[in-house]
């Protein structure tokens, strides 16, 4: 009953920026986290960010302090990771995740959306 669909990917130049969304719907019956994770050819998938269901609370990965930051709208049903200073290490495909309960950097999750494509070009 519960989708995640992702937006906002695309081809970008070093050291620019992206902003993703994700958009849920249907019916979360509780509170709820939601992470970002991404996910390389021949890489295991590995944790982004998260946050919790009142944005109280925020992790991320080492990779994306600084320069990655997560955010939530629940009245739209939305969260987003906007990503600044890209690099091209960070080509990957970006997954959103729903949580019942707090976040983990485990890829622990209840849902995943179909993901969205991030090549970064030097």
């Amino acid at each position: 009953q519960v989708q995640l669909v992702e937006s906002g990917g695309g081809l970008v130049q070093a050291g620019g920026s992206l902003r993703l969304s994700c958009g849920v719907s249907g019916n979360t019956f509780s509170s709820y986290a939601m992470g970002w994770f991404r996910r390389t050819p021949g890489k295991e998938r590995e944790f982004v960010a998260a946050i919790n269901w009142n944005a109280e609370t925020t992790g991320y990965a080492d990779f994306a302090k600084g320069r990655f930051t997560i955010s939530r709208d629940n009245i739209k049903n939305t969260v987003y990771l906007q990503m600044n200073s890209l690099k091209p290490e960070d080509t990957a495909d970006y997954y959103c995740a729903l949580r019942y309960g707090a976040w983990m950097e485990r890829p622990d999750y209840n849902y995943w959306g179909q993901g969205t494509q991030i090549i970064v070009v030097s």
